[in-house]
């Protein structure tokens, strides 16, 4: 078909990952290690790119050929959309491919600190159980999932999953939704304030927009139980890092399981860094998408994307 593709940030997607296929649209290359700064002149005459986290904005697309942009993700804050509708440069993402690995990254964060698997981890391999008179050690108390209140900061396919689970280990599910939108769905719509009082554990798994950067600052984490879980897989800006480790430090809140941050990597100076209680604070470095599955997933779909395009087809257009 003779077009030009670049994928931006191939090495974010892991090495075990293979964009050969690509290679039927025509010449193609892959990027590793790439720098904003270094963008404009890698794209300049591609006709298509795929991009997960880098700026995709005017500056660096004024100067080049570029007909597609492929978000390598379901998020796509990142481009700049009314740039390319009002220039004719198609958009295209990815729904659903990191759904159920998400999910059960959130189950990882949650369960983990709710059970203090650290804790207990740590005391068996320091050979304390072994010097033991007890068959069993308990030090550090932990409690029942059921009977909780799970609350969820969008209801997406990601927060429906997790409303499911959450309820099948007995919980009672409520959520909050920043667009206001109520889903139809059998859990009960709360506001913010309502659910972040009520939430034993509080998971956020909704798009960053104008109504959600920052939600979660000092204040309303103040409004958390003592003893609260919170978990973030969605993006950083959501939840003030700042906050967030002030908040744990005067033990305003029991616990976080945070996978991302802003900026991404996650600065050296990130007070959440000096947090060393794994009890406390479990990092992850936005890795709850990146399942072996996820992954094959979301290449395959850019597949289908960029076929569809080149048939003048609207498979998963955003503009």
């Amino acid at each position: 078909m003779g077009k030009k593709l670049v994928v931006l940030e191939a090495d974010a997607l892991g090495d075990d990952i293979s964009w050969d296929r690509l290679r039927d649209f025509g010449e193609l290359e892959t990027c590793q290690n790439l720098v904003q700064d270094q963008v404009k002149e890698i794209i300049k005459d591609k006709d298509i790119i795929i991009s997960n986290k880098l700026l995709i904005n005017e500056d660096v697309l004024s100067n080049s050929k570029v007909k597609l942009v492929c978000e390598a993700a379901t998020g796509y804050n990142n481009v700049d959309i009314e740039y390319c509708k009002k220039n004719n440069i198609r958009v295209t993402n990815v729904s659903g491919y990191s759904t159920s690995s998400v999910v059960q990254h959130t189950f990882a964060l949650a369960l983990s600190l709710l059970d203090k698997l650290s804790f207990y981890n740590d005391y068996v391999k320091s050979k304390k159980y072994s010097r033991g008179a007890n068959f069993c050690y308990i030090g550090n108390y932990f409690h029942e999932l059921e009977g909780m209140t799970w609350g969820i900061i969008g209801l997406g396919a990601i927060g429906k999953k997790v409303a499911k689970i959450a309820e099948a280990f007995g919980a009672k599910v409520i959520y909050y939704s920043a667009s206001g939108n109520d889903y139809n769905v059998k859990y009960k719509r709360v506001s913010l304030e309502e659910i972040l009082k009520e939430s034993h554990i509080l998971s956020i798994h909704c798009p960053l927009n104008e109504k959600t950067d920052n939600l979660i600052s000092y204040k309303e984490l103040k409004m958390m139980k003592k003893e609260a879980i919170l978990i973030n897989v969605a993006r950083g800006q959501i939840v003030n890092d700042e906050a967030l480790a002030q908040a744990l430090i005067k033990n305003e809140i029991g616990a976080a399981g945070i996978d991302v941050f802003w900026p991404e990597p996650i600065k050296e100076d990130n007070p959440l860094l000096e947090i060393k209680d794994n009890d406390r604070l479990l990092l992850t470095p936005h890795t709850a998408w990146g399942t072996v599955e996820a992954r094959h997933r979301l290449v395959d779909e850019i597949y289908l994307n960029i076929e569809s395009y080149l048939k003048g087809e609207k498979r998963s257009i955003i503009v």
